[in-house]
Parts: C-alpha cells; sequence; structure tokens
C-alpha cells in the first residue's frame, strides 16, 4: 500500500477519497486553487499544496502543476476522483513517466472507451449489444446530418470525446439539426477539446441503468450489480438508486455479464461502470452506450447495498493486489438511494422550469446526522459557492431495508438539511422523490424535464414574509443600556431600555402607528409587511399582489380584528433553544443558523435563519428563501430608466458567444449571446424584431447575474 497520495480534485469528492485514506493509515495531500483557499477538502487533508489560480485551466486541469504538486509532496500515487483529469489520458501517462502510480485504468483503456465511437466498436465485437447510429470518426455537419436522417428523427447528438451529459442534444426536427449541431461541437470544444460528434437513435421514455465493475491487474473482473439513474435533466444525473425496480435477477446477471466483458475488452483496472440504456417497456432488451473510466459520483449507493469501499479497493487494485472475491461471493443487501444537492436557482415561467447556476457564501449549513443516512459533502460554514466550477455541493444518501423504507428515510434527510447564502436543488429533491411515478419506480430519463413545473413552488409561503418582517422588527429593538450608563437611570436596576426609542408603534393621543416593512424575495413580487407592537406582541398585515389579502401577526392571546383588507390574524414569534428573537439572536449565528417559529392561524412553523448584507435567509424542510430587503421608490426608477428590450444575465457566468453587434436588424426569437456557467450554457435572445443598439459585452467577459449585456429597440421605435 502507498504512504502518500495525491488527491486531484476538489470538493465534496476530494473529502471523500481523503476519509478512505485517512482509514487506511494513508497520507493525504490534496490541491487548491485561489479560491479554494480555505476550502474543508484543503483543511481536511494532511497537507496541501496550491497549484494556480481560480481558473480551472490554470490548476485542477493543469498537468504540470499537479506533478509538481506531487513531487512537492513526496506522493506516490494520484488519485483523480472525477471530473477534470480523471478520464484523461495524457494525465494518466504523464503520471506514469513521473514515476506515480495513476489510481485508475491505464492510460489506453481511458482512450479506447473515452471516444465514444471506437468505444461502441470495441464492445460490440466483445457480443455486447449498442444503440444503432453513426460509425466512423471525424464526420462533418453534413454527414452527421444525413447520419441523423437515416437513423430517423428523433435522434441524440453526443460529444464523441466526453461525458457526463455535457454537449448532448436531443434533436426531434431536422429543421433544427445544423443550429444543433453547431451548439454541440461548441459545448464537447470546450469541454473536452474536441468537438467531434456521433448521432444515435433515441429511444423513447428511456431507463438509464448503469453497472459498477471492478478488475485487478490479474485478470479478475466483477461486477457489483446496478444503478437506476433514470431520474436526470438535461442528461444530468440528480438521484440514483441501487438496485433498480426495474431489473429483476436474470435481466440483472446478463447485463452484469455484459458489462463485464466490455471491461475485458479494454483491459480495465480499477473501478469503472459500463452505462446501458433499457427501454422502459422492455426491460430484457438493454444497449451500450458508454463507459466511465473513473469512480461514478453515485457510487454510494453500491457502497451501501455491497458493504465493499469502492475507494479501498480502487487503492488496493492500484497498489497491485488480486481481488480476494469472485462474483459467487457478492451479494446485494437492501437498498439505498442518493439524492445530489446542487447550487441552483429554479424559476417556474407558466410550464416552463428553469435551472440556473446560483453563487454565495454559506451563511448555515446543518447536514443530517442519522445511521441509516450517510452524507458526502464539500461544505462548511463560509464556503464561498462560485461560478468557476461544477454546481453540485454535495450528496445525501439514505439507505433501509427496502425501496420504500430508502425513499421515506432520504426525504426526512433531505428535510433536516439547512444550506442558507446559497440556492439549492434540496426542497426540489425532496418533492421529486414523493412524485407518484418515482414512488412506483416507473420513471424514465424524461420525468423530470416533463413535470419540474409541478416541483417549483409559485409562491413565497406567507409566513416566510411574515418571519422576515419580525426578525426585521426585532433587530430594531435597542439593546438594554447598563445601570448608569449615559447618565443616571431613573430606574435602580441593572439594565434599562428608553421606552421612546422601542419600536412598539405607541404614539401619545392616536391609534398605534405601523412600521412598514419592504421585502422581495428574487423571482416574485415585492410584499409590504406593516408591524405593530414588539414581536412577541404585535400586529402585522401584509399588503401582496395576487389577492392573497392580510394576514396579521401578534401575540397569540390578541384577538382577530377585521380590517378593510382581510382578517389580522394572531401569532407569535418565538425563538427556540433558549435563543433571544431580538437583538443579538436575530443576527447571531452558528454553524447550523438560528431556530425560530411563528405561530398564526392555529398553525406554528419552524425556520432557520441567517442574516445577510441584503436581508435574511430562511429555510424549511430543505426550502430556502433570501428574503431581501426592498426599496418601492428606487425600485420604481430604476424600472422608468430601463428600456424594454434590456437583455440581463439570467446567471453570473461568462460570455462564451457573441452574435450580434451594435447596429444588427434582429429578429424576435433570435440567438444573440451564450452565457455558460458550471458547464451549463444559457442562450440570451432577442424579446422582439427590432435593432441592437446596446453591447456591453464581448466574449469572455465575466457578468454577474442580472448585468444589462444588451439593448434591442423595437423596430417601431428605431
Amino acid at each position: 500500500m502507498f504512504d502518500t497520495v495525491l488527491v486531484a480534485n476538489r470538493g465534496e469528492i476530494a473529502v471523500r477519497v481523503i476519509r478512505t485514506l485517512r482509514a487506511q493509515g494513508v497520507r493525504s495531500v490534496a490541491v487548491f486553487s485561489d479560491a479554494d483557499a480555505d476550502a474543508r477538502h484543503v483543511r481536511e487533508a494532511d497537507t496541501a499544496v496550491r497549484i494556480g489560480p481560480t481558473a480551472a485551466a490554470e490548476s485542477y486541469l493543469s498537468i504540470e502543476r499537479l506533478l509538481a504538486a506531487a513531487a512537492r509532496s513526496g506522493a506516490q500515487a494520484v488519485h483523480p476522483g472525477y471530473g477534470f483529469l480523471a478520464e484523461n489520458a495524457a494525465f494518466a501517462r504523464a503520471c506514469a513517466d513521473a514515476g506515480l502510480v495513476f489510481i485508475g485504468p491505464p492510460a489506453d483503456a481511458i482512450e479506447l472507451m473515452g471516444d465514444k465511437i471506437r468505444a461502441k466498436e470495441t464492445v460490440r465485437a466483445a457480443g455486447v449489444p449498442v444503440v444503432p447510429g453513426s460509425s466512423g470518426s471525424g464526420l462533418d455537419d453534413a454527414e452527421l446530418a444525413a447520419a441523423a436522417r437515416e437513423i430517423g428523427m428523433p435522434v441524440l447528438l453526443k460529444p464523441s470525446a466526453g461525458g457526463g451529459g455535457k454537449g448532448m442534444r436531443l434533436v426531434r426536427e431536422e429543421s433544427a439539426l445544423a443550429e444543433e449541431i453547431a451548439a454541440a461541437r461548441r459545448v464537447a470544444r470546450g469541454a473536452f477539446g474536441d468537438d467531434t460528434l456521433l448521432v444515435e437513435r433515441w429511444v423513447e421514455r428511456p431507463r438509464h441503468i448503469e453497472i459498477q465493475v471492478l478488475a485487478d491487474g490479474h485478470g479478475n473482473v466483477v461486477h457489483l450489480g446496478e444503478r437506476e439513474c433514470s431520474l436526470q435533466r438535461r442528461h444530468q444525473k440528480i438521484i440514483e438508486e441501487a438496485p433498480s425496480p426495474l431489473l429483476d435477477a436474470a435481466t440483472r446477471a446478463a447485463m452484469g455479464e455484459a458489462a463485464a466483458s466490455a471491461a475485458r475488452s479494454c483491459g480495465y483496472t480499477g473501478a469503472g461502470t459500463v452505462e446501458f440504456i433499457v427501454p422502459g417497456d422492455d426491460p430484457a432488451t438493454y444497449f451500450f452506450m458508454e463507459m466511465n473510466t473513473r469512480l461514478q459520483v453515485e457510487h454510494p449507493v453500491t457502497e451501501l447495498i455491497t458493504g465493499l469501499d469502492l475507494v479501498e479497493w480502487q487503492l488496493r487494485v492500484a497498489a497491485g493486489e488480486r481481488l480476494p472475491f469472485g462474483q459467487r461471493d457478492i451479494s446485494l443487501t437492501g437498498h439505498a438511494v442518493e439524492a445530489r444537492i446542487c447550487a441552483e436557482t429554479a424559476r417556474a415561467d407558466d410550464d416552463q422550469v428553469s435551472f440556473l447556476p446560483s453563487a454565495g457564501t454559506v451563511r448555515a449549513l446543518s447536514e443530517p446526522r442519522r445511521d441509516d443516512v450517510r452524507v458526502d459533502s464539500g461544505l462548511s460554514p463560509g464556503t464561498e459557492v462560485g461560478t468557476a466550477y461544477d454546481p453540485m455541493l454535495a450528496k445525501v444518501i439514505a439507505y433501509g431495508p427496502d425501496r420504500p423504507t430508502a425513499l421515506r428515510r432520504l426525504r426526512a434527510a433531505l428535510a433536516d438539511t439547512t444550506i442558507l447564502g446559497v440556492d439549492t436543488n434540496t426542497g426540489f429533491l425532496r418533492r421529486l422523490l414523493a412524485h407518484p411515478e418515482v414512488a412506483a419506480g416507473t420513471m424514465d430519463t424524461g420525468l423530470v424535464d416533463r413535470d419540474a413545473h409541478t416541483l417549483v413552488p409559485r409562491v413565497v409561503p406567507v409566513e416566510v414574509y411574515v418571519t422576515a418582517a419580525l426578525l426585521r422588527q426585532a433587530a430594531l429593538r435597542p439593546a438594554e443600556a447598563p445601570y448608569g450608563a449615559g447618565g443616571d437611570a431613573p430606574h435602580r436596576h441593572s439594565g434599562w431600555t428608553d421606552p421612546f426609542s422601542v419600536p412598539n408603534g405607541w404614539r401619545l393621543g392616536g391609534e398605534a402607528a405601523w412600521t412598514v416593512h419592504h421585502l422581495r424575495v428574487p423571482g416574485h413580487a415585492p410584499v409590504a409587511v406593516r408591524v405593530r407592537g414588539l414581536t412577541d406582541a404585535a400586529e402585522a398585515l401584509i399588503d401582496a399582489p395576487g389577492g392573497e389579502g392580510a394576514v396579521g401577526a401578534g401575540a397569540s392571546e390578541v384577538e382577530a380584528v377585521e380590517t378593510g383588507a382581510g382578517a389580522v390574524v394572531a401569532a407569535r414569534l418565538t425563538a427556540r433553544d433558549g435563543e433571544s428573537a431580538g437583538r443579538g439572536g436575530a443576527g447571531a449565528q452558528g454553524a447550523g443558523g438560528r431556530r425560530v417559529t411563528v405561530e398564526f392561524a392555529g398553525v406554528t412553523h419552524a425556520f432557520t435563519h441567517a442574516p445577510s448584507p441584503e436581508g435574511v435567509w430562511l429555510g424549511r424542510d430543505g426550502d430556502a428563501w433570501h428574503v431581501q430587503d426592498h426599496d418601492p421608490v428606487e425600485a420604481r426608477g430604476a424600472a422608468a430608466g430601463a428600456h424594454a428590450g434590456a437583455l440581463t444575465a439570467p446567471m453570473p457566468g461568462t460570455v462564451t458567444v457573441v452574435k450580434a453587434a451594435v447596429g444588427d436588424e434582429v429578429a424576435a426569437g433570435q440567438s444573440l449571446l451564450v452565457v455558460e456557467a458550471m458547464k451549463m450554457e444559457h442562450v440570451i435572445a432577442a424579446p422582439h424584431d427590432g435593432t441592437v443598439t446596446e453591447l456591453e459585452v464581448t466574449a469572455g467577459s465575466t457578468v454577474a447575474m442580472d448585468q444589462v449585456l444588451a439593448v434591442v429597440t423595437p423596430r417601431e421605435e428605431s
């Protein structure tokens, strides 16, 4: 076994590999870019080496800098994790040339299986069924389009050199082929440095099922059962489970043997995954898609049902050990389900939902701690989440004796997960797990895209605004002054508060006044909450668009009263765990944030909260809301000055393509720019026919969310 291993990765996978290295008594070396100087994987490793600036190309993708870090730290081997250089044959060869053991398959196997065209030809020769599609490499656009028409629409365009769903495009109409081929080539070139494409027949309502294989350097190959990975969004997996609810024992054995044959065909060693596409209505039919020559993101579900640590066996195989077990020794026990928590914002518009990368500082973090739940995470309080790297932050994995139990435990674990300071998909995943087709095990790869609009709430719960307003009101209450401060205190006790500075709305000779709190959750209309009284004995009214009416908050003993807008409902804001909900409590925060409850209309709601410079974050059951202070006067001024044709950045990121120039005549829906962040492209299109009168960015420009990129003046105005 090795003495020292360098982990050539970051985030949750680096933390996970370091955990096994520690258990095996192996010294771990982390690497980090400037953006990750205080990251969790850096703090948990035995030592860490800076390898460059934030840009991945100059740090985590720099073979030269990684090898230099290995030499400086005395590492004998390199674990690549997944992503970055994990499936880079040149990196594997460079490690060998430098006298380092690459903890993965041989470079030749990576190269062969990394070329999807050659991979299909190789496994077909080994008797593994493959998806009908184009053969040969280096097809130009016209040849690809001709192959697509020959196969028959719809078809799937795939980069030959990469995986992870990046660059894959589903094309249903021949008329869209040219534009989709160009887009797929652009993404493939940026992600993999190779824009070679292949085209395959699209299987309607398919299931994505993959087989985990493990091979040593002595000719022994076993499979560890399958994983169901059909819950995807834009070809990116978000929930995985093992075993699949679709397969019977005979199909599992047949697919497992096919995967083992694929591994043998390329001389594979270490842990790898063979991916298959399976028609949902014919599970006995399956087609090889590709082989991932690395550890998979979803490997924990296999570990939980087999009892094997895959990273440990990667280390042992790389160190030259034989597998001490054969296929007959492998047994699958129970059921495991994994959810990927990503930094992203869901925005619903009619029946369409967009998921855009998000960024921010983790201001409060609480992860579930239960015997039946595992968390692989790269997060800690204070983590800065940017857009330079992959959006996945953590994985929550639940185990149970059967599938319903595992699903139920995972939903509970996601409800116990609190991440405040950056938008995540935690609440969305929890609702997805309750989807009837997911519960029944009848999902397919299109389910999430079809039904996402039913899983994204369109409104912010009214209790969120009430809680934010009362926390804001509590923060206005002055702290008690110690005796003698600022002169003689009028009362002989240890502390005293000036009654005229208390924001309870009291005034001489009139009805108590209201304190108005203008609030806004991004993506939703602003709301005004009027508060009268102290937070533990207050009244509040909410003025919101959409006819929600008025909801009040006050002490539980206050009677409801009728107002012109509706009923005022009695309520109370209470701190939990002995905390103060007022000054000192509203602004303070531990790793898990502060807890408060709001009781109104006979229902008690519990929230975790953490302050932000713009307002407050509130979290509950996996969902989080950034309730920001809103200035209606400033907003009206900004709206009056904004041009109707202004195009803004939907997410923080980088402009990768500019297709227009000032003075160009454009048509409604025409693509003008492309913004990329966290491996996601977003096309910015003209909102109407008109003329490009302003263009504020160029290719390569870094932009912030809502930054104005261009202005298209309507044709009648121009």
